[in-house]
């Protein structure tokens, strides 16, 4: 997977902006067939014009679901069985922070339903074709958010109490949980599976309102582009260097320890028995 990808497949959710965008032209422009998955048809069909453009890979496509409906998710790994019978790469990326509390079309609360539930789904639908593919790499796009954060079992959903910054941070610490768990279930199959955190990325993945844009706004100055938050999730990807190596946590292209509550294996088996029961595995 050194220079050329022209015999992989991968999929990358959220590839219509941001990092993930950046993932699917990058990993196109390696001579991948890529899956880019958009939830919004009208706003992701320019994007996979620029990239088949830009890369002269006309084996970009492009896959509509919403990975806040389960539905939607089922429907989408369907439709790529039908097509393909191999997935080399699984680019997990897609996510959002919201700053009121909102509900799926499944009762659940977005954040953890599109931040963890959607990848982890997701996964677990493609995971047969996945490991046919082997050598292969799942690869969870977390966050340093999950500092601090902890996995309220007694109120997944925020009914009792919703906090943006505790959502999400709640969210990407179940993305590294369920890495360290799919590590652990993996193991022997050829298949990698590697959290990471992107660094603070410009992007709109903090929705419209007023006040997530004036957040954001104020810390600019703080952000990194969209190409520089894409590197690690395109090495993990692409890069020999990683072939064979699993279950950690990168920054920057780098292996570091993330924190004590987002590798207990307890912890860990726990949320993936949780997640099972909330999308019906």
């Amino acid at each position: 997977m050194a220079q050329s990808m022209s015999d992989k497949i991968c999929m990358v959710t959220g590839a219509n902006s941001g990092i993930g965008k950046v993932t699917a032209l990058e990993l196109a422009r390696k001579g991948a067939t890529v899956i880019m998955v958009c939830r919004d048809r009208g706003r992701a069909e320019p994007v996979l014009a620029e990239i088949r453009q830009a890369t002269g890979n006309s084996r970009v496509e492009l896959m509509i679901a919403d990975l806040s409906s389960q539905q939607s998710i089922r429907q989408l790994a369907d439709g790529f069985k039908a097509k393909y019978d191999r997935l080399h790469v699984l680019v997990n990326n897609a996510g959002a922070i919201l700053f009121q509390r909102t509900l799926t079309p499944d009762g659940l609360e977005t954040t953890f339903a599109v931040n963890h539930l959607g990848g982890f789904l997701l996964t677990n639908l493609l995971l047969d074709t996945i490991k046919a593919s082997a050598p292969a790499r799942i690869i969870n796009v977390s966050s340093g958010a999950h500092v601090g954060a902890r996995i309220h079992f007694d109120d997944l959903q925020a009914e009792k109490s919703f906090s943006a910054w505790r959502a999400y941070g709640q969210s990407k610490l179940a993305n590294i949980l369920f890495t360290v768990e799919l590590t652990r279930r993996l193991e022997g199959t050829g298949v990698t599976a590697n959290a990471l955190h992107p660094g603070f990325v410009r992007s709109n993945f903090a929705g419209t309102s007023r006040l997530a844009k004036a957040m954001i706004g104020l810390m600019q100055p703080f952000t990194i582009s969209p190409e520089q938050g894409a590197e690690t999730s395109i090495y993990l990807a692409s890069s020999p260097d990683v072939e064979g190596v699993t279950g950690k946590y990168f920054v920057k292209c780098r292996p570091v320890k993330s924190t004590r509550a987002s590798t207990d294996p307890e912890t860990a088996r726990r949320l993936w028995q949780v997640s099972e029961q909330l999308t019906g595995l």
